[in-house]
């Protein structure tokens, strides 16, 4: 049964690569578009200069008025801005004058339109947030403590990182004086240790973030994945004992883990090896998207995403697949299902709003959201 599994597996990897790489580079006449693309990106960088220049001198100051949506802040009036300043001086003056973090601050505009409170890109002018009107009322809110997103990750993935050694070299916790672990149990711990260290590497030097900070609630929620699915589920029944026959149904089935010939754990590690390492690549080219504008939207390109339109969610899904029909174990199972229901839902969005953002553009490129052929 492992040996099928393993060839599915197999299958399913060799043709995910197959069809990253022979469809990760466009055709020869998208060459001449691209290049294209780019001269009209120059013209349209020298126009918007153009442009700015002539705002510059067309710029109108504005009365603003200020109402808060919250009792720990109070409002503000100002007549020293202009359309052409930048929304992040207004939300300073009111950080300054409540003794707040300018991350607490979310600025918002009623549009008579939807009937909807838009938020204010706070490194874009009062212009270009289409505030044009020489007299104009804002709402502010508090959106309370706050952490970045930064921290969050870091803390999240040391939960796993910790938990997994813990469990595996402190067999006490089992009440056994010593363990005698298999060599799926080895390969197993090994993986998912390696897995949180590069999450955590990505964390600090690939991955850029659109939005400084998040509520502090949030580092809770978040980590309760990490920690207590993976760290504590995952981890503590993949590394605990084979209890034998003397010892409860309900027990054996709950740390059930499988004992696999050399043969598979060698086999299965590789293929979980190229999906670490295809989803570590699908992250470079997301990280590379944004070197200068953190929140600017752009259609990425090259390895996987010629297919898909999340392929880094494609292949941290492949992966722990892998590692559960590895392990055999139920709390595997449960995080890949919970992680992948997450991904699912997190793709689908992303893909939705690739198509509002870039319209037939993107729509021509005929990407599935996060699995192969699964339009």
């Amino acid at each position: 049964m492992i040996y099928c599994y393993t060839l599915l597996l197999y299958s399913v990897a060799i043709l995910s690569a197959i069809l990253c790489y022979s469809t990760n580079r466009a055709p020869t006449f998208f060459g001449s578009a691209l290049n294209s693309h780019f001269s009209e990106d120059n013209s349209h960088q020298k126009f918007s200069s153009e442009k700015s220049l002539l705002l510059l001198s067309c710029t109108t100051m504005v009365s603003i008025d200020v109402k808060s949506r919250s009792k720990s802040l109070k409002g503000l009036s100002t007549d020293k801005l202009s359309n052409g300043s930048v929304v992040s001086e207004l939300v300073s003056l009111i950080a300054n004058s409540n003794r707040k973090s300018i991350h607490r601050i979310r600025l918002t505009k009623y549009d008579v339109v939807s009937k909807k409170n838009v938020p204010l890109d706070t490194s874009k002018t009062f212009s270009e947030n289409g505030i044009t009107e020489e007299k104009v009322e804002l709402l502010v809110k508090d959106l309370g403590p706050q952490i970045s997103w930064r921290t969050v990750f870091v803390f999240e993935y040391f939960g796993p990182v910790i938990l997994y050694p813990l469990f595996f070299y402190v067999p006490a916790i089992y009440g056994y004086k010593s363990i005698e672990h298999t060599q799926t149990q080895k390969f197993a711990v090994v993986m998912a240790i390696c897995h949180f260290l590069k999450r955590e590497y990505e964390t600090f030097f690939v991955h850029k973030f659109s939005n400084a900070t998040m509520p502090f609630l949030y580092l809770f929620k978040n980590s309760a994945h990490y920690w207590l699915l993976a760290g504590v589920g995952t981890g503590l029944f993949v590394a605990g004992p084979k209890f034998g026959p003397d010892r409860s149904i309900l027990l054996r089935a709950l740390f059930y883990v499988n004992d696999l010939p050399s043969w598979a754990n060698w086999s299965l590690a590789g293929l979980w090896t190229f999906a670490e390492v295809s989803n570590f690549k699908t992250h470079l080219i997301l990280a590379n998207l944004r070197t200068t504008d953190s929140k600017k939207y752009a259609i990425p390109y090259g390895y996987g995403f010629s297919l898909l339109s999340c392929p880094n969610y494609y292949f941290e899904i492949l992966g722990w697949v892998v590692y559960s029909v590895m392990v055999g174990n139920w709390a595997a199972w449960v995080f890949t299902a919970a992680g992948a229901f997450q991904m699912y839902i997190w793709a689908i969005k992303k893909h939705k709003r690739y198509l509002r953002t870039f319209g037939d553009e993107y729509k021509k490129l005929k990407r599935a959201p996060i699995f192969p052929f699964f339009y």
